[in-house]
Order: C-alpha cells, then sequence, then structure tokens
C-alpha cells in the first residue's frame, strides 16, 4: 500500500491534525479526522439517510469530522485519486493490448 500525502490542516498544531492522503494503488481517499462526539453520532445513527439503508452505523465504519477549512485539500485529492485511478485504467488498457495471443 502507497499513500500519497495530499495535505494537512492548515490551522494545526503539532499533532492530532485533520490530514489526507490519497492510496495510489486503489485511488481511495483517505483521511485523519476529529472523532465524532457522542451528540454526532447520535445524530447520524438516528435516522435512514438513503432509501433501503438501515439507520445506524455499522460496527466496521465511523464517523470523523473534517474541517471546512480543508475543502480546498479535499478537491486536490479528489484530483489526484481521479488520475491515479486513470493511471491503473491506463496501465490496464496496456497490459491487455501488450499481448496479441498469436504466436
Amino acid at each position: 500500500m502507497t499513500l500519497g500525502f495530499i495535505g494537512i490542516d492548515p490551522d494545526t498544531g503539532k499533532s492530532g491534525s485533520p490530514t489526507v492522503w490519497v492510496e495510489e494503488e486503489t485511488a481511495d481517499l483517505i483521511f485523519q479526522g476529529i472523532t465524532a462526539d457522542d451528540e454526532l453520532v447520535a445524530l447520524v445513527s438516528s435516522r435512514e439517510w438513503a432509501p433501503g439503508h438501515d439507520a445506524g452505523i455499522p460496527a466496521h465504519e465511523t464517523v470523523v469530522r473534517i474541517p471546512a477549512r480543508l475543502v480546498p485539500i479535499i478537491r486536490k485529492a479528489c484530483d489526484a485519486a481521479e488520475r491515479a485511478q486513470l493511471r491503473g485504467v491506463a496501465e490496464r488498457r496496456s497490459d491487455d493490448s501488450g499481448t496479441s495471443g498469436d504466436a
């Protein structure tokens, strides 16, 4: 797994900083953020936000709070993820076209 560092909260101190990365092989966005407080968790857990989906937060998921001042950094991460995804598509196409099957 290779993480590409995108940015960190510009108003942060020396530790505990909301941060954004892109996992280069999958183009997934990775966020480090402030753990949601009980009130926010209860609000998120209290209703069905999308039709057909259960209310609540599954045990394998969590809620984090990302400061609004990270929006420009998140946009940068989205662009990086899109580029990584396009590179992966191009590489797969190159691999597919590189072998004709003819001997």
